[in-house]
């Protein structure tokens, strides 16, 4: 509203007093001052300290026009001819913010009722406040933060580095074990995160399919023989998408593989704190006897979205280089977000978060697979994960998943198209629905039945 009124003050000229506004408009002097910010950010305004706001002299200016066609060649082609792609879209499309009448299974983070909003909080006032807090932090991390995140892999805080969020640390972990333009090996389907990570990288993401017991041993060896890749990412604990569990007869000969082709494996442990109830299996870094785990740890998941504080291991002279990377693109993490989460994971209100964290995402799943075996029972996985955020759905044989997508997101509910998922050609096709960033089973249940009318609407 004040925007809209600055066209009746001449340029100069100045504005009415905060408290005027205040009694004119009926708000807070709270609100009153982040406007007049915003419209000085804007150059609307300009503010005189103990004069006031006045309206800034405007210069009417005219644009011009620039040729940027040059720069399609420039971002497309190196050196050698060869291409970088830089494609966030499939990542973009997970973290839009949806409308607020259509409901979130395409999400990808906790629901504000799941998160621990207060705790963080306290954590972080508290943390803000302590004596040093504001002082540089050692470059790998605060000490007594790594040997938190040591104590949960069974190494030491020396072989732990602090990262600023899951994604980061991916980013790191593939470009210090991969030369740019070979083979990186992942599991198919896959975190749609590592493609864009690994392009971007000029990296080529190569696939290996995986079954209800995680990563093909058999294929995996083949493909390595194959490609002379040095790098296989993989996520043995609830991964994303569908939500398998490496079998426990795979852990030890998965290393193996790895170790006997020169290779490292980056584990991404992003879902080590989303587990539905029950026990969850050590981390493969905990049990690998060579060295060739890369681990990647992430609060994110568990806690929220702007909670970015993750953690990279590993062991021997790649530990160097990932630090070394690190340095180079953001020189440390911001040492009050890392007293912040000491404090979140040391209180004893943590433990009782993850247990009322496990019983939430158990609801959620519980509804959303009880919806759908009502209102799509051809749809209803045949396996229930147990961990995670997610449930993968197969499509019938030629379903257009980009036309079901949009006639989901019409009904008013948004969904994750399958075909994201794959490096290469897609074998089925496939939904992500995602139940953590929903209010409940009631959202959920209402969620499902809008899907089921874009079901019928492309005839499925």
């Amino acid at each position: 509203m004040l925007r809209n009124e600055l066209n009746h003050y001449s340029p100069g000229e100045k504005l009415p007093s905060s408290r005027a506004l205040v009694e004119r408009f009926g708000v807070s002097p709270v609100t009153v001052s982040r406007a007049l910010a915003v419209l000085a950010a804007d150059g609307l305004v300009v503010t005189r300290p103990g004069a006031g706001a006045y309206r800034a002299e405007t210069v009417a200016r005219e644009k011009p026009v620039v040729d940027t066609s040059w720069q399609e060649i420039a971002l497309t082609a190196d050196d050698q001819g060869g291409e970088r792609v830089v494609d966030a879209s499939g990542l973009s499309a997970n973290l839009a913010v949806p409308p607020p009448d259509v409901i979130a299974f395409n999400g990808g983070y906790l629901h504000a009722s799941l998160q621990p909003e207060r705790a963080m909080a306290t954590a972080l006032a508290s943390a803000a406040r302590r004596p040093g807090a504001w002082e540089r932090p050692p470059l790998a991390g605060v000490t007594a933060l790594r040997a938190w995140f040591a104590r949960e892999l069974g190494l030491t805080p020396a072989e732990v580095l602090i990262s600023g969020g899951g994604q980061a640390a991916l980013s790191t972990a593939l470009r210090a074990v991969a030369p740019p333009g070979s083979a990186v090996l992942v599991e198919s389907p896959t975190y749609p995160g590592v493609l864009a990570a690994a392009r971007a990288a000029g990296l080529r993401p190569v696939p290996v399919p995986v079954d209800d017991g995680g990563v093909r041993l058999d294929l995996l060896q083949e493909v390595l023989a194959a490609t002379g890749a040095k790098v296989f990412y993989c996520q043995p604990l609830f991964q994303n998408p569908t939500g398998a569990v490496l079998a426990p007869e795979r852990r030890r000969e998965l290393l193996e593989i790895v170790h006997a082709a020169g290779a490292f494996l980056v584990e991404d442990d992003w879902a080590r704190h989303l587990g539905h109830g029950g026990p969850v299996p050590a981390p493969l870094v905990a049990d690998d006897p060579h060295g060739s785990v890369v681990h990647l740890g992430s609060l994110t998941k568990a806690t929220s979205p702007n909670l970015r504080v993750a953690a990279l291991a590993a062991r021997g002279p790649v530990l160097e280089r990932l630090r070394a990377i690190q340095v180079v693109d953001s020189f440390f993490v911001p040492r009050p977000f890392q007293e912040a989460t000491l404090d979140l994971v040391a209180a004893l209100s943590w433990p009782r978060h993850l247990r009322s964290l496990a019983a939430g995402l158990r609801e959620r799943r519980d509804a959303m697979v009880g919806a759908l075996q009502r209102e799509l029972p051809s749809l209803a996985p045949p396996r229930v994960p147990t961990g995670g955020h997610y449930l993968w759905l197969r499509l019938p044989a030629g379903t257009d998943e980009t036309a079901l997508t949009s006639a989901a997101l019409r009904a008013g509910v948004a969904v994750s198209p399958g075909r994201g998922y794959f490096a290469a050609e897609a074998p089925a096709q496939h939904l992500r629905l995602g139940f953590a960033d929903t209010s409940g089973a009631q959202e959920i249940t209402e969620g499902v039945r809008r899907l089921a009318t874009a079901c019928a609407e492309v005839n499925l």
